[in-house]
Parts: C-alpha cells; structure tokens; sequence
C-alpha cells in the first residue's frame, strides 16, 4: 500500500498524462453527449444499427434505442478501463501507460466516428 501512494502521486503529476486523461474525459463527454443529444432530437423509431456492405439490398439492419445507448456504455467503460489500466501501469514503466491511454483516444475516437455515422443514416 505505501508503495502504491508515491507512483500515484507521481502519476497525476505528469503532464502528458494529464494531458491524454483530459483528452480521453472530452472525448468521452463528446460521444455520449452527441449521442444523447441526436437520440433527444425526436427522432423516434428504428434505428440502424449495423451496416453490412456485402448484403446488398439487406446491407442495413434496424433495432431500437439499447444498441445505441451501448455506445454511451462503451465510452464510459473505455475511459474507467484504460484509466485504470494506466494507472497500474505507471508504476511499471511511464511508456506503457502513455500508450494505453493513446489506445484509450484512439477507441473513443472510432466510437465517435461510428455512432455519428449510423445516427445519421436514420
């Protein structure tokens, strides 16, 4: 335990740390915002959520609102996750919890991408 308290102290201490956390808390925010905010619109009904390009004329298929509150979920889990992963990560090498975090922007990047896409197709 008295190990653990230095490495985080250090660990917030860090401003590229800093930096990638605040990025990934934004992106975060952003996507469950969007998402909240294109559900809230009035839009009611079917959604598409899944395309499938090699289908054909059955290439879009529909369901309701859960798969799409899913990305609202995801972006909570992969901030939390990666958060947390970093953060032990730390204590091992400086490195390993820059690129998780990267990893973490990256994920939260492409659930942007895709939920804007698949709302907007409704």
């Amino acid at each position: 335990m008295y190990l653990s308290m230095p490495a985080q102290k250090s660990y917030l201490h860090d401003k590229l740390i800093l930096l990638l956390l605040a990025v990934n808390v934004f992106l975060a925010f952003l996507c469950s915002t969007l998402i909240i905010w294109r559900l809230s619109s009035g839009q009611t009904g079917d959604y598409i959520v899944q395309r499938r390009a090699n289908l054909g004329i059955d290439q879009y298929t529909q369901g309701n609102i859960l798969p799409m509150i899913s990305f609202v979920v995801f972006a909570i889990v992969v901030l939390v996750l990666h958060t947390l992963l970093s953060v032990k990560a730390y204590e091992i090498k400086k490195e390993l919890s820059v690129i998780i975090l990267c990893f973490g922007t990256l994920l939260l990047l492409i659930a942007i991408i895709v939920s804007n896409s698949l709302l907007a197709l409704h």
